[in-house]
């Protein structure tokens, strides 16, 4: 399938590893050219060259903090200067901490919202006008923990529905221009769970990694967790021609794990 996106440029935050890096070499697959970001420089020019394998259009790695509004700013100029346009936004970024209620401060209250949701806003603010001018589109990859919250993770069960309700409201106000839309992933095997299990075979939880991974996927009716590319892949159709009646939807990603009816 043709997704009428070859030579399109796009914005990928939070893609030196894991989802946001699947992200954006799926778009690359399809001839996207790509500006991958992390703060981890070496880390993250490394990812570039992982997806530079896979693309048959241009990738450039921007370094730079989601948390620090010039360096949003940055993204969205470096961009713009690289490929002269910018037709697609994909917001991803790390998980904050986990942990119960009363052990939660202010300040991770706050630094969470940082992450999460002032560099979304911050980037869309940036990236509208060029959006605009074509027609573009927005991805925000979130959580599962949007629909269903998740033991132990307050910050991200609470914190993180404010980036949908952002994401709604943006399907709204910038249509018909531009679409916005979000992925909800479940669990993947990302070099995060991969580092969690082999911790947990370290510490005898397990015997061997397989079977670590195997209880992750004990409540996926696939029976199997998800591979990193498989969201890329949701995430580039979403930025494609193929979708272009899908605005404003959040999409579950997660083998049918969720128990919620919507």
């Amino acid at each position: 399938m043709d997704f009428g996106i070859d030579g399109n440029a796009a914005l990928v935050t939070a893609s030196s590893s894991g989802l946001g890096k699947a992200a954006a070499a799926s778009l690359a697959a399809e001839g996207v050219n790509v500006v991958v970001n992390g703060r981890d420089e070496e880390r993250l020019e490394a990812a570039a060259e992982d997806v530079r394998e896979v693309a048959t259009g241009d990738v450039v790695a921007h370094p730079g903090d989601l948390t620090d509004p010039d360096d949003t700013t940055a993204m969205v100029e470096r961009t713009v200067e690289e490929f002269g346009a910018l037709d697609h936004l994909v917001t991803s970024a790390g998980g904050p901490p986990s942990g119960p209620f009363l052990d939660t401060t202010d300040e991770d209250w706050y630094d969470a919202f940082d992450l999460l949701v002032m560099s979304v806003v911050r980037l869309v603010r940036e990236a509208a006008p060029h959006l605009r001018e074509d027609g573009g589109t927005i991805v925000t990859i979130t959580s599962r923990s949007v629909k269903e919250a998740i033991d132990s993770l307050v910050l991200s069960n609470s914190v993180r529905m404010s980036v949908i309700g952002l994401e709604k409201t943006l399907s709204k106000e910038f249509a018909p221009e531009v679409r916005a839309n979000a992925v909800l992933p479940g669990p993947h095997e990302t070099s995060r769970i991969e580092e969690l299990v082999e911790q947990a075979v370290d510490r005898g939880d397990y015997d061997d990694y397989e079977s670590g991974l195997a209880d992750w996927a004990s409540d996926i009716p696939l029976e199997r967790v998800g591979q990193p590319e498989e969201l890329g892949d949701v995430v580039a159709f979403l930025c494609s021609e193929r979708s272009s009646y899908v605005n404003g939807v959040a999409i579950p990603i997660d083998g049918g794990a969720g128990a919620s009816n919507l």
